[in-house]
């Protein structure tokens, strides 16, 4: 069976090129244009792994990833942050939010693929 990912970003072209990407791999794709439909999305079904922008208007992906990560249920589901933001301490307050990676736009897609695979435990 496939994998289900979430997308989080207020972007429609980083959601389509992730979606795009992903889906040509084998996944299942999901996509929230905000933290707070994220958040929402979120708590009504599972997903094998939640990719997250930072900088979103309604509710940063702090906040998301915090909020998500309060959700006994996805407590161990690994979480992606993908953000513009590239001081040190961007990485440190998303791993503090409960991230499982930290990666800065703009990603190379072998190597957002490579990252998802290996969150994922996928072996190709």
């Amino acid at each position: 069976m496939s994998k289900t990912v979430l997308i989080i970003d207020d972007s429609v072209t980083v959601r389509m090129f992730v979606s795009n990407l992903l889906t040509n791999d084998g996944y299942c794709i999901e996509q929230a244009d905000n933290g707070v439909e994220g958040v929402e999305k979120a708590g009504e079904s599972h997903y094998d792994l939640i990719i997250s922008d930072i900088n979103m208007p309604t509710m940063n992906g702090y906040s998301a990833v915090t909020t998500i990560r309060q959700d006994p249920t996805n407590q161990g589901v690994p979480i992606i942050v993908m953000s513009t933001a590239s001081k040190d301490i961007d990485a440190t307050k998303a791993y503090a939010a409960g991230a499982n990676l930290y990666l800065t736009k703009p990603v190379k897609p072998d190597l957002l693929l490579e990252r998802v695979r290996m969150i994922l435990g996928d072996q190709r």
